[in-house]
């Protein structure tokens, strides 16, 4: 079987265990306080222009999401987010089980827009009993998005003003970031995010690496006891030392891209192919998750070799499905997959 399910499928890139090899008999500082972890936090603040920005390694995203809202909430406050956004949809209530709630707004082909924003933050404080309600205290936003779309830079200038001009923190979720940089429509930077995020983390766990986030604080106000946090929702890795050599290694020659960008070109190869036969894809994702909708008989004929998700059942007899690929998609593999889908289509 060939395995387009996710982009977690595979271990991590050889790199990466060929440093961690190396270095696994050194003694080192645990807790991140290791020189591999300096070393990794020094490359992050020059790759993104932010040289007194605060870095922390954890070790997945949900634990990462859960810390960082955590960490910026009142306990009366909720965060702002699309109804497809990852902690609204796919992380098992681990936002709502820390006491704030996620308020999603319809998104547009999987981004919120500043006037959402607004729209939500009006009808909070124009209320007359709004201590009634849960108060929106930050904006969650993910790039790429979880359908594979990407913020441009004008989009995210505009998010970014009104989250100042609301006072709300602004958190990108950076999970898939190397995807969203490798697009072919993206204008965005590292440094560009940096100077309109408040705190945002570059994904390592699905882009070459065995696990690991890097979260990049850029707002001041956030840092003050967010070691404590970590370590309170059981994020601070003892062997810290094994997220910093992993960060330093993908950074490294521009590894980090050189991985993102053979996945997107992957999908895009993927959704050529389907376009090509007509097929309609739920969302215009230039990343490297795809959603075609595909009739049934055809994804019946496909589950013999390859295995991939099931999004959404439409009408009957059509199916939306999640076609992904990695760091380590095959390129043969690819190859055997548009072959397939020509012969079924």
């Amino acid at each position: 079987m060939i395995n387009f399910e996710c982009d977690y499928t595979e271990g991590a890139h050889a790199s990466i265990l060929q440093r961690l090899a190396e270095t696994n008999m050194e003694q080192t500082p645990g807790y991140g306080k290791d020189r591999h972890c300096e070393n990794a936090r020094q490359i992050i603040r020059r790759v993104c222009n932010a040289p007194d920005a605060d870095v922390h390694f954890l070790v997945g995203g949900t634990q990462t999401n859960k810390t960082v809202i955590a960490s910026i909430l009142r306990p009366y406050q909720g965060v702002i987010c699309v109804e497809t956004g990852h902690i609204a949809v796919h992380e098992t209530g681990a936002i709502e089980s820390t006491g704030h709630k996620v308020i999603t707004v319809p998104g547009i082909n999987g981004k919120i827009t500043p006037q959402l924003i607004e729209q939500v933050y009006r009808r909070h404080f124009d209320d007359k009993g709004l201590e009634h309600c849960v108060q929106p205290g930050m904006v969650y936003i993910s790039q790429s998005t979880e359908v594979g779309t990407v913020y441009h830079l004008n989009e995210l200038e505009a998010i970014s003003a009104m989250c100042r001009k609301l006072e709300l923190p602004l958190f990108l979720d950076g999970a898939r970031l190397g995807y969203g940089l490798a697009a072919s429509d993206n204008d965005t930077s590292l440094a560009d995010i940096a100077r309109l995020c408040d705190v945002f983390y570059i994904g390592g766990t699905k882009i070459g690496a065995l696990f690991g986030e890097a979260v990049v604080i850029t707002n001041p106000s956030i840092t003050p006891g967010f070691r404590y946090m970590i370590k309170q929702n059981g994020g601070l890795l003892a062997k810290g030392r094994l997220l910093g050599i992993q960060f330093e290694t993908l950074f490294e020659n521009d590894l980090y891209m050189q991985l993102s960008r053979h996945a997107v070109e992957q999908a895009m190869r993927i959704r050529c192919a389907l376009e090509a036969k007509g097929v309609a894809l739920a969302y215009a994702s230039t990343t490297n998750q795809q959603f075609p909708i595909l009739p049934d008989s055809v994804i019946e004929h496909l589950s013999d070799r390859y295995i991939f998700s099931t999004t959404e059942h439409l009408t009957p007899g059509m199916t939306e499905v999640r076609i992904c690929t990695s760091w380590a998609t095959l390129s043969e593999n690819v190859d055997r997959l548009i072959d397939d889908l020509d012969k079924a289509l």
